[in-house]
């Protein structure tokens, strides 16, 4: 923040609260009238960390000394990366910590680089991160891998560390940053984490006062604005508010985007003994779907290996204009922090979330030949304008609430004359979903037909009636589960840490099946399946930390997944033991001289064992199948000089097998699908003049298989995506311009074994930023 602007900020803060408060509703009101568009808000710097120069003479003197660097729990915690691509603290752990104490890999993608590269919701994020896959599941979900595990959606999602476990677009205006852990997370989340863990955290009221609108237009008729307000309502309280609208026609991928979003952030006591605070988010959802289009072969003839991609625009859609994603995701928080001094805090947080979702999607198909203009079954050869595709239904229609609380204690003292920082705490959730099923004709419902449309008639207008169909209630699943941790982390020399943590988690799941016959509307038939599971999860490191700008960790832990991460038991898998996982990892941050730029790496081997074989092509489900990898994470962020910022994360996996498997699907001695061999992520900018600044991402994938390792690769792909920004006055008026995907690379996004769905074609946007 230039002195011009904190200045402007203290006089403010002065100004009586009626006072400033009315340009905040007059701005909001017409922020609603506008419902004009884009762009993505940055924050005020967060009021709860020291300042960068303050921590790392704090940093290094301790390390000088041999002892932990204590950690400010009064004033202000960590730098959210409002000016920054580099994060130095992190709350993955769930205490506060220096991410020079993480003994595992963590990449964080600050507010800053979300802004500049106009990622404007999560998926996005984790797409322009290194290691990160997606496998397009039938149900529409998006089964998201880390070096090819699977880090599911319904698992091991989070939201200021507490389990977000529902599918839904989640959009990006009310974060501060996102968190990425990579391998086991295990001992701070409890079940899944096998590939790791992301984190959203959410933004926090702060003292000061600060507002941001963010309005943009794009490519296919997208507008986007964004509001976000912080105001200083007392000596030590505070009010921030988030809003959101946006349209679309199309993501760039093909279906339309209709979404808004309202939060806020009460906060008091800050800074004090006892603070408090008090979270609501509420986010709406009526967006499109794109559900996928086929593979296709070379010839009728080809065998199935040289399957490849459709080359058609990926801009093109052949889904129903009726088609769509409906969903919302409302929930509140409380939290209060307690500090008992300066070295230890008591912080517990409570809150219940409620989901919905509502998925028509149309599953689009080659035509069977006898419907093809040549009588030929449709292939690269034969593929033309007049090539008919089918349109059948996917339905996914859902609720979930969830109730969690969770307590966490962070703490640093001396015992037996050495020192420790100890991280403790319970949690408790308790999950509730229910699952709806379209009638059939049969069973009396009404079923709108989707008629064919063909590769020359992208947006063809079709649209079916979707509000006469009826459902029924298909399964309901409710889980009780409660974990409790501790980790401790010693200082046994000068340059030496040791880390050794467990916890142990107890779930009871409880799921119901109901069905009808196939052609009557009832009677309705109940059957119960039930799991328990009981587990214990560790982790232990070593750390070597030779001097502030330099950390190295060796780093061993475990982890597990149960058959209820997706929320569905059968006969065949109530009674199936979680799988077990262990992740190893050798790896260190070094910092240049100035603390500016930061370069982080991991060996990693990941093994999981006993993993379930639940492949419906052979009706199989036992704890028989076992796979690893191994490879490296590398990032660097950070200031190469004032000037030049970059953020840039590297995943090479050379080393991944499926030791033990079952025939038909991936089978033993072959390479894991959505495991790319290399990925990685670049976005760089420079700042010519004080109002002109310039950016350049790369984006890339190398081969990869869908799963079940059907013998094609989905073909390797780099992406490039341009930026321009100009200050009209610097700190207060400034205009950016993004190209995504200049050259309009046609790629696949997402993978499965019959389909896949493109990657997001080429998009433009322009966004105006005004901060008051």
């Amino acid at each position: 923040m230039s002195r011009k602007h904190k200045q402007r900020a203290a006089r403010a803060a002065a100004a009586p609260l009626s006072t400033r408060l009315l340009p905040l509703g007059a701005l909001a009101a017409g922020f609603g009238l506008a419902s004009a568009a884009l762009a993505q808000s940055a924050p005020p710097a967060a009021a709860q960390a020291p300042k960068p120069a303050a921590t790392a003479a704090k940093t290094a003197a301790a390390d000088d000394e041999g002892v932990l660097p204590v950690v400010r729990v009064k004033a202000a915690a960590e730098r959210q990366g409002k000016d920054d691509y580099q994060a130095t603290e992190t709350r993955i752990g769930k205490g506060q910590q220096e991410l020079r104490d993480i003994p595992q890999s963590v990449t964080i993608v600050t507010e800053k680089v979300m802004d500049d590269r106009n990622l404007d919701n999560v998926k996005e994020v984790l797409k322009n991160t290194a290691g990160i896959t997606f496998q397009a599941a039938e149900g529409g979900e998006e089964d998201i891998r880390i070096n090819g595990f699977s880090l599911q959606g319904s698992g091991d999602v989070f939201i200021d560390g507490m389990r977000d476990p529902a599918f839904y677009d989640r959009d990006t205006f009310f974060l501060d940053r996102v968190e990425l852990l990579r391998g086991s997370g295990a001992l701070m989340f409890g079940r899944g984490s096998t590939g790791g863990a992301v984190n959203q955290v959410t933004k926090q009221a702060q003292l000061l006062n600060a507002n941001q609108i963010d309005v943009g237009i794009g490519s296919h008729g997208d507008l986007r604005s964004v509001g976000d307000f912080n105001v200083r309502t007392g000596e030590s309280s505070a009010l921030r508010v988030g809003a959101m609208l946006n349209r679309a026609d199309s993501n760039g991928a093909g279906s339309s985007i209709d979404k808004g979003g309202l939060a806020g952030s009460y906060r008091w006591g800050i800074d004090e003994q006892d603070e408090f605070a008090a979270t609501i988010y509420g986010l709406s959802n009526k967006n499109g779907v794109n559900y996928g289009i086929p593979w296709i072969r070379p010839t009728a003839s080809s065998p199935v290996g040289e399957s490849t991609l459709v080359p058609i625009d990926p801009n093109n859609y052949y889904g129903m204009a009726s088609d769509m994603n409906d969903g919302s995701a409302n929930f509140g928080m409380l939290s209060h922090t307690h500090r008992f001094s300066d070295n230890a805090q008591l912080q517990t947080r409570v809150r219940y979330a409620e989901y919905t979702r509502d998925m028509r999607a149309s599953l689009v198909r080659f035509a069977a030949a006898a419907q093809q203009p040549d009588r030929q079954a449709v292939s690269l050869a034969t593929l033309n304008e007049r090539t008919v595709l089918s349109r059948s239904l996917q339905i996914k229609k859902q609720d979930m609430q969830t109730l969690t609380a969770q307590s966490d204690f962070s703490g640093r003292f001396k015992a037996f004359d050495v020192d420790h920082y100890l991280l403790a705490g319970v949690d408790f959730a308790d999950e509730k979903k229910q699952v709806y099923a379209a009638l059939s004709a049969a069973q009396g419902g009404v079923v709108p037909p989707k008629p064919n449309t063909s590769i020359g008639t992208p947006w063809d207008g079709a649209s079916s009636d979707e509000s006469l169909r009826s459902f029924r209630t298909n399964n309901e699943y409710v889980s009780k589960g409660w974990g409790i941790y501790a980790q401790d982390m010693i200082q046994v020399a000068p340059a030496w840490k040791l880390v050794a943590g467990a916890r142990y988690d107890n779930l009871d799941g409880d799921y119901k099946q109901y069905t009808i016959p196939n052609n009557a509307p009832g009677p309705v038939t109940t059957t119960p399946y039930s799991m328990k599971v009981s587990e214990w999860s560790y982790r232990g490191a070593v750390l070597y930390q030779p001097s502030a700008r330099m950390s190295f960790h060796l780093m061993g832990a475990t982890s597990f997944n149960t058959s209820g991460d997706a929320y569905s038991l059968s006969a065949a898998n109530q009674d199936i033991p979680p799988e077990e996982s262990v992740n190893v990892e050798l790896g260190g941050q070094i910092d240049s001289a100035d603390g500016k730029l930061t370069t982080r790496f991991g060996i990693f081997r990941t093994t999981k064992l006993h993993e379930r074989n639940t492949d419906p092509l052979v009706n199989l489900v036992t704890l028989s199948g076992k796979r690893h990898a191994a490879g490296l994470n590398v990032d660097m962020l950070g200031r190469v000089t004032p000037e030049w910022e970059i953020w840039a994360n590297f995943a090479w996996v050379p080393v991944a097998k499926i030791d033990e498997g079952v025939p038909g699907a991936e089978g033993e001695g072959t390479r894991p699908s959505l495991t790319p061999r290399y990925s990685g992520s670049l976005w760089t900018t420079y700042l010519f003049t004080p109002q002109l600044r310039l950016g350049l991402g790369l984006n890339g994938r190398s081969g990869q298989q869908p799963n079940r390792n059907p013998g094609f690769y989905a073909p390797k792909f780099i992406t490039t995506d341009l930026m321009a920004e100009y200050a009209v006055i610097p700190e207060e008026l400034l205009f950016r311009l993004n190209v995504n995907n200049v050259s309009n690379k046609l790629y696949a996004d997402s993978l499965y074994t019959s389909f896949y769905v493109p990657g997001t074609g080429r998009t433009v946007a322009l966004t105006g930023t005004y901060k008051f």
